[in-house]
């Protein structure tokens, strides 16, 4: 593994507003360097980056001059003055290209270019790449121990169904038994994705996604599913959560002074609305892993039958009833917080 960029546990450095639309338009080109983004991302990407804008205008038409070829990579770079600016933008750069897996060779030539334009150090440019592969090419681990365990219940009660009462019995406490240990597990991603909001490093955010689909993976197994990664990023999209833009809103919250509209344009789909104006990365992410978790676990229990607008219901219920569970467990987040750094993230992420 390659040496942490970056292993300070200091508050994330926010880029000065003179230079936000540099980095703004910076992360736009890497969000779009694969050529890949669809109308509908290419809206969310273009919400998330108008509620950055202060009120003066110079960050809300950005998206559309990226789009147009007004503002290109040498051209965002320049507008960068310090080292820690340009550092920064990289970082984030690379966060974006690899939201939705390892970069594609479009976007490693525009990582490249990127990092010449903004004359950062080849090591530190490598070092970058290197650490974000590595989140996002991480194994979908195989269940815990207990799983089998609720699994040998399941067949149990399938063997004891032909008699009657007694294989129901067992059916309905392996069932129960299944769902604890789902709930319990929920609860683990999400406390830890919100305790990588609270951490400095952009690599905390790109850390997000894996986890959420690592969760989602190891549910769906639980319920006799084995899923790819293809299926489960549509699970994610389905019920809202994007990668790409909720990779952008956790780095816009850390380095750019954070959203000025709403939760719910882009990374809940407009479904939470109820969530509070203003509220915190980390009960942000928090409620969307949970909710994630939730809608899964119906779901695969289901035997996948819920139409993406009961999914979507679902997950807007669960993570406005997140809001209540986040402030019992904040405690928990911030020790968790304090126990993860860049050098052990993936660590955490693989454990």
């Amino acid at each position: 593994m390659s040496q942490p960029v970056n292993n300070d546990t200091a508050p994330a450095s926010t880029i000065p507003p003179a230079e936000r639309p540099s980095v703004a338009a910076i992360c736009v080109l890497a969000a779009l360097a694969d050529g890949s983004a669809g109308e509908r991302e290419r809206a969310e990407l273009r919400t998330i980056i108008a509620g950055l804008d202060d009120g003066s205008g110079q960050v809300r038409g950005v998206f559309e001059r990226v789009s147009l070829g007004e503002i290109d990579t040498a051209r965002a770079a320049a507008g960068l003055a310090s080292d820690s600016s340009r550092r920064i933008a990289y970082e984030m750069a690379v966060s974006l290209c690899d939201a939705d897996g390892v970069s594609s060779p479009a976007e490693k030539q525009f990582l490249e270019s990127l990092a010449r334009s903004l004359n950062l150090p080849v090591q530190h440019a490598l070092a970058a790449r290197q650490q974000a592969d590595e989140l996002v090419t991480l194994d979908l681990a195989p269940v815990a121990t207990g799983a089998a365990v609720v699994g040998a219940g399941a067949g149990a009660a399938a063997v004891g169904a032909a008699v009657g009462a007694v294989g129901a019995a067992v059916s309905s406490a392996a069932d129960e038994a299944r769902v604890k240990e789902i709930d319990a597990s929920v609860m683990k991603y999400s406390i830890l994705t919100a305790a990588l909001e609270l951490l400095p490093q952009s690599l905390a955010t790109t850390a997000i996604i894996p986890l959420q689909m690592k969760m989602t993976y190891e549910i769906g197994k639980r319920y006799g599913y084995s899923l790819d990664r293809g299926h489960i990023t549509d699970f994610l999209a389905t019920v809202g959560v994007g990668a790409t833009g909720q990779v952008l809103e956790g780095l816009a919250r850390k380095f750019l002074g954070g959203l000025a509209r709403q939760v719910g344009g882009s990374v809940l789909g407009g479904l939470a609305g109820t969530l509070v104006r203003g509220a915190t990365g980390p009960a942000l992410t928090f409620a969307t892993t949970y909710a994630l978790g939730q809608a899964a676990r119906a779901y695969y229990a289901g035997g996948r039958k819920f139409s993406a607008v009961d999914l979507r219901t679902m997950f807007a219920r669960e993570a406005d009833r997140a809001k209540d569970v986040y402030e019992r467990v904040r405690p928990q987040v911030e020790q968790q917080a304090r126990s993860v750094n860049v050098s052990n993230l993936l660590q955490a992420v693989r454990g």
